[in-house]
Order: structure tokens, then sequence, then C-alpha cells
């Protein structure tokens, strides 16, 4: 009889966490526009309105498959998925083929609380970069990753900042400089939505990029937009062409949009196990 439960809670692992080890989501490189051209008005308009569309979606509500790559780890996960824009993010992660829950992740502007709910353990820390890196894989700044799980990143800079524009592959490439380092802001010139973002350095090397593909029409609050169901998301060390690059996929099923912000508290569950989150290495779905 134990034989036969070792060998039930055996495949039963295997259901679990077998499919969190399947096969890579790759990044989809795309063609940066190359061509050097001056400013025209068109291609203001163009900018202006990309930028406008940014901040119309202020929460989301969905489910995805989430892919990450690391130089030491490879893993696909699954999480409902709720944002407030600026304020909170809610990650509901399962894994395997049975979607079994394996975490509870609520961030905050400032606090981070993932509950590893295998081993009922509470993990609590602030919310920066390196926390982040330890729950995702990914090293991104809060704001940047909220924004890429809506799928419409802000883009602040106003037309007078732009130093250069490029042409190419159906596309615009906007430059920007500043005292830290630079973005640039790349467009599909047909659909005018935003294809891609790049942050660099001082040094002009990049540092992130983000990519927007398989954009569906949808209606929200009586208007027309279109929104991206897969975000790529790359970091990299010391430049776009080094090794050590970390990969975040995320790809939706379903979603909604602007329904309501959701409460921005997170209750700590009963006889829960608290971790400082500061103080650990690696968290144990990762």
């Amino acid at each position: 009889m134990r034989k036969k439960t070792m060998l039930l809670l055996w495949a039963l692992c295997v259901l679990v966490f077998g499919a969190g080890c399947s096969s890579f989501e790759p990044i989809k490189r795309i063609e940066l526009p190359a061509e050097q051209t001056a400013l025209i008005a068109e291609y203001a308009d163009i900018y202006r309105e990309v930028a406008a569309a940014s901040p119309f979606v202020v929460s989301l509500d969905g489910y995805a498959d989430v892919w990450i790559k690391t130089p030491k780890r490879e893993k696909r996960v699954f999480c409902n998925i709720r944002v407030n824009r600026g304020e909170e993010v809610r990650m509901i992660v399962s894994a395997g083929l049975i979607g079994w829950p394996v975490a509870d992740m609520f961030l905050s502007k400032d606090s981070l609380y993932v509950h590893d709910m295998i081993n009922n353990r509470l993990f609590v820390g602030s919310n920066n970069s390196q926390n982040l890196e330890k729950i995702l894989g990914v090293n991104s700044g809060y704001r940047l990753l909220t924004e890429s799980l809506l799928g419409l990143v802000s883009i602040d800079e106003p037309v007078r900042a732009i130093r250069s524009v490029k042409k190419g592959e159906g596309k615009l490439l906007f430059s920007f400089e500043n005292q830290t380092g630079g973005k640039e802001v790349v467009i599909d010139l047909v659909t005018r939505t935003l294809s891609a973002l790049l942050l660099k350095n001082s040094q002009g090397k990049t540092t992130t990029e983000l990519h927007f593909r398989n954009f569906e029409s949808i209606t929200i609050d009586n208007r027309r937009v279109l929104v991206p169901k897969e975000i790529d998301m790359l970091r990299f060390n010391n430049g776009r062409d080094s090794s050590g690059e970390q990969q975040l996929v995320i790809a939706y099923d379903e979603r909604t949009f602007n329904k309501g912000s959701f409460s921005g508290r997170f209750s700590i569950p009963k006889k829960v196990k608290i971790i400082n989150l500061d103080n650990t290495l690696t968290l144990p779905w990762m």
C-alpha cells in the first residue's frame, strides 16, 4: 500500500511540475529601421497618436502563459494577472498540466508579498529590481514591469525631445536622450502601434528591449484600441550583443480591461512562516 501511495505521489508531481519544463517560447527579434530621415509633420502626428494611446488602459484582469529564461534557468508557468497601472499587481502562478497553484504574488509600489503555496511560506520584502529578479527572473523596474503587463507602456517624451528619426521595414524609430541614457521608440506605420521599446545606458548600450506582438482590436469604454496579446522583455547586462541576457515572454489567452481597480491589500495567510525576501537568494518555483 505504501509503495502504491508513493507511486501516485510521484505521478502527481510529474503532472504538476512537468509542464513547467516545456520548451521555451523563443523571442522573435525584429529588424530595426536604419535609414535616417527628417522629422516631418506626418511622423510627428503618428508619434503623438501612439503616445496618447498608452495611458488609456489603466487596469487589466487576464490569464497568460509566461516563459522565463535566464543563464541559470528556463521555466514555463501559467498566471492569473491583475494590474492597476502604477498601483498594484496580483499574480496567481500555476504550473503543470492540471494548473496546480504554486504561488500568490502581490506587488505594490514599495512592497512585495510572495506566498509559496506549496510550503506555506510568505516572502516579504521591498519592491526593488533585485527582488523582482528573484521572483520573476528578470531585473526590471516596477513601473516598466506593470506597464508591460498591460501591453501599453507610457511614452512621456514630447515631440520636441526627439533627437533623430529612422525609417525602414514598415516602421519608424524615434530616438531620445537624457542624462542617464536614452530611449528608442519603434512604431508600426500600418497599424500605428508601439512595436518595440529600447532603453539605453549612458554608454549608449541597450539594457532593456521590449517587443509587442499579435495585436487585437478591442472596445474599451466605447473606444476601439489595438492591444498586444504577446509581450517580450529582454534584459542585458552589458549591451544587446552580450551573453547573460534575461528573457520574459507573456502571452495572454484572455483578458478584460478597465473593469475597475481591485483591493490594494494583501491578506496574510494563517499559520504561514514569514521569511525576509531581501535576504533570500532564490524562490522554490524558480
